[in-house]
């Protein structure tokens, strides 16, 4: 057996990818679970709006995969360490339901394939960024011009985004149920 010794930049390239590589995978376990949970659907299921959203759960899902390219390309912006200005919770919301409407009939095959795409790509992209990208803070206007770290911005939007959705969606799904059951038991 050959021991390997790691020194100097090949210890510091395994020891900085560590962290990238786990929220890399945080994002992918949290896609692959949204997607689990969205393919085993019913066609009512996917067309049940979920109550506090009012999206349809179909529009939910194709939305977490179609947001992951701006979440990411936000947190590069940080990791460069530019601020990201003009983003207000208006325009989320503004944006938001304007993909609900030209989205509406998405179907689930659509949904999941631009899911897994798109949740590839982020990973891959989050893969490549370093502890001192992660570690970069920038005012963010999102959050009232708080210094952000891109760590903090991918956490808390592009990792988070598909758990975050799948819970909501679960929650709206069992409610339903529920009540379907009280009705007809």
């Amino acid at each position: 057996m050959t021991d390997v010794i790691l020194r100097g930049s090949a210890l510091e390239s395994l020891l900085l990818n560590t962290r990238s590589n786990d929220l890399a995978t945080r994002l992918e376990q949290g896609a692959r679970a949204l997607s689990n949970l969205a393919s085993d659907l019913s066609e009512a299921e996917w067309q049940a709006r979920v109550p506090g959203d009012g999206r349809t759960v179909g529009v939910i899902v194709h939305h977490v995969a179609s947001v992951y390219p701006l979440e990411i390309e936000l947190a590069q912006k940080l990791a460069a360490g530019e601020p990201i200005t003009g983003v207000t919770m208006d325009d989320v919301h503004t944006m938001n339901s304007r993909h609900a409407a030209e989205f509406s009939a998405v179907t689930k095959q659509a949904a999941l394939e631009l899911l897994e795409r798109n949740s590839t790509a982020a990973a891959t992209a989050i893969r490549a960024l370093t502890p001192d990208a992660l570690a970069r803070a920038a005012p963010v206007s999102l959050y009232a011009d708080a210094p952000l770290t891109c760590q903090f911005l991918l956490e808390d939007h592009a990792v988070r985004h598909s758990y975050h959705h799948a819970g909501a969606i679960t929650r709206a799904l069992r409610s339903s149920f529920e009540v379907f059951q009280r009705r007809v038991l």
